[in-house]
């Protein structure tokens, strides 16, 4: 379990213990990324990717107040055509809401669409593709699944400081344990020893560096 206990045998919400579940499965079948350096490699093309999805955020946020509230993410999530449970739907929300302030913003609402892209592990049950309007981005979701579970060594759906090393290490860094070190604690933004995907998710934004929408429409 990446040398950390507790948490990991008991994710907080169901949506993280699906979430867990799928990355495990998705672990066992491997992984097409060869080391850390071809992620960072990748870091243009995600982000001309992940940045096209702001025509779609604009156009659920209904009312343009730069979030996306309950009631839009259910318009969305309809649209996208994948199915939810209140409960799910309210697990979801609240995971991506990092700041708590009853909205999702652009970088949280990519997070959450790589979460559904996920969750329906089955990439016939979501048209992203087609519904959406941004051809790559199924693509580029793939591509940060694989990025993941190159980190995650044991296969246990979380990612280590030890993973993070080995890793970075693998991919023949000089003062690894340094970089190692930084880049995990960008990730483990609760600091409890085990990076999820959804942690992981929020740190390569920043990474790439998408962090939000300004009023005047400009990426922070």
């Amino acid at each position: 379990m990446g040398g950390v206990s507790g948490k990991l045998e008991s994710p907080e919400t169901k949506l993280e213990a699906k979430m867990v579940e799928v990355m495990q499965r998705r672990a066992s079948k491997g992984t097409a990324i060869k080391s850390f350096n071809s992620i960072i490699l990748k870091f243009p093309k995600i982000d001309d990717s992940l940045r096209n999805c702001r025509a779609i955020f604009e156009q659920f946020d209904e009312d343009s107040n730069g979030a996306i509230d309950h009631e839009e993410l259910k318009k969305c999530l309809h649209k996208l055509g994948v199915c939810f449970t209140e409960e799910e739907i309210n697990d979801l929300f609240e995971a991506c809401d990092i700041n708590q302030n009853m909205g999702i913003k652009f970088n949280e609402f990519i997070v959450l669409l790589c979460l559904v892209y996920l969750l329906k592990d089955n990439a016939t049950k979501f048209e992203a593709k087609s519904r959406m309007g941004v051809p790559n981005l199924e693509a580029t979701f793939e591509t940060l699944v694989d990025a993941f579970v190159l980190l995650d060594k044991n296969k246990d759906g979380y990612v280590s400081k030890n993973e993070m090393v080995q890793a970075i290490n693998e991919s023949g860094e000089h003062s690894s344990g340094p970089i190692a070190t930084k880049r995990f604690e960008e990730m483990d933004w609760d600091k409890n020893g085990a990076v999820s995907f959804k942690e992981f998710l929020f740190a390569l934004t920043t990474w790439v560096g998408i962090e939000d929408v300004g009023d005047d429409g400009e990426f922070k």
